[in-house]
């Protein structure tokens, strides 16, 4: 019954913004720490942390109107708000770095990049109960008997998801790399 408070509370809140953007600083107050420590695990400095983390947020509640209800929590929205801001400048890094004789990755950390790129784009390509499971347990870290509650399933069930997930994602990975 908390869960399903909580869900209410985030949905009032979220039409309250769409309404009146100042509202905005409740769910910017409740979220901040997912999204910092999401994008902390993946920028090379804490300076591309602040910058990516303040991107997030400026882009969410320039989209704040075309977000729509679906039953996942705002973070997972953000979370992939994110995963495309830090993409993008992943993408723009190694445009950067690369030699301009050819369009080759001029270092490895360029090939790291691109590899996560393709990760990210790859879960975003899972079926959405597995992509949730993916967001869930490792962009937010939740546990697996969070998640089954979260998402009103078995703790068994949101396993199977998750190994699916991984062995799709691994066969996926595999296939590209040959």
């Amino acid at each position: 019954m908390k869960a399903l408070s909580k869900e209410a509370d985030e949905r009032l809140l979220i039409e309250a913004a769409k309404r009146d953007p100042a509202q905005f600083a409740e769910l910017y107050t409740r979220n901040f720490a997912v999204v910092y420590a999401y994008v902390a695990r993946r920028a090379a400095s804490r300076e591309e942390t602040e910058d990516l983390t303040s991107e997030v947020f400026h882009q969410a509640l320039a989209n704040l109107r075309r977000f729509e209800w679906r039953g996942a929590p705002f973070a997972a929205w953000l979370i992939r708000i994110a995963s495309n801001a830090i993409a993008d400048r992943w993408r723009i890094r190694s445009r950067e770095n690369a030699s301009p004789l050819t369009d080759e990755p001029s270092d490895d950390s360029v090939s790291g990049m691109e590899q996560r790129i393709a990760l990210f784009q790859l879960v975003d390509g899972l079926p959405s109960d597995q992509r949730r499971v993916i967001v869930m347990r490792f962009a937010e870290q939740k546990s697996i008997r969070e998640i089954a509650q979260k998402l009103q399933r078995s703790e068994g069930a949101i396993k199977q998801l998750q190994f699916r997930a991984l062995e799709k994602l691994r066969e996926s990975m595999e296939g590209a790399n040959g």
